[in-house]
């Protein structure tokens, strides 16, 4: 009796044994999904977060144009321009929306009669005004830098709408158009800020 009962007992240790192995390579892939779930959630958390791109929700109806080469060339400028200044995404997504504004990203030159005064380049800022050269502010990196000069003596920026922080530096006669470009300006951040 003796012998049947412990060949009855290996039996079962043995099925015990056979069901943990088959489900060994279950648990595994399990935590081979897990493990890759965790791997895709820190590759996009090297992303911006959204939150901060966005703090206060987008204002009002906003407006998105399709960007050319040239275009992206001068988003991908200002965001190095604001990694360069030691600012971080919101102040790229505030110089984004500005410049869309303002320029819809194209540095513009001497427009003529279509001129505001002697307003140039990304940021259509003015030579008379103390901006800088035309050749300065016609570069893209010297143009982001004066704005973001410009936007860190605005105390608290970071904590106002953006159309608020954006009109403090630029002076606008119409200072609410900033706000409609925000949701692209962030879109553009998240895209190009790690690339």
């Amino acid at each position: 009796m003796n012998t049947m009962l412990r060949k009855s007992v290996l039996a079962i240790a043995g099925l015990t044994v056979a069901g943990g192995l088959a489900a060994g390579p279950l648990n595994h892939a399990t935590t081979d999904t897990t493990t890759n779930t965790t791997t895709t959630a820190v590759a996009q958390a090297t992303k911006p977060d959204t939150t901060k791109l966005i703090p206060h929700g987008v204002q009002g109806a906003q407006s998105r144009i399709d960007l050319n080469d040239e275009q992206t060339a001068n988003t991908k400028a200002i965001i190095a321009a604001t990694k360069k200044a030691g600012m971080d995404e919101r102040a790229a997504v505030v110089s984004i929306a500005t410049a869309l504004q303002e320029s819809k990203l194209e540095n513009l030159g001497h427009l003529g009669d279509r001129n505001d005064h002697d307003s140039q380049g990304l940021f259509q800022q003015r030579p008379s005004s103390g901006w800088g050269t035309v050749e300065q502010i016609t570069d893209p990196e010297y143009s982001t830098t004066a704005f973001l000069k410009g936007l860190k003596q605005v105390d608290g920026w970071q904590n106002m709408p953006l159309t608020e922080a954006a009109q403090t530096v630029q002076v606008s006669a119409y200072p609410f158009h900033y706000a409609q470009w925000e949701q692209q300006a962030a879109d553009l951040v998240a895209e190009h800020w790690n690339s």
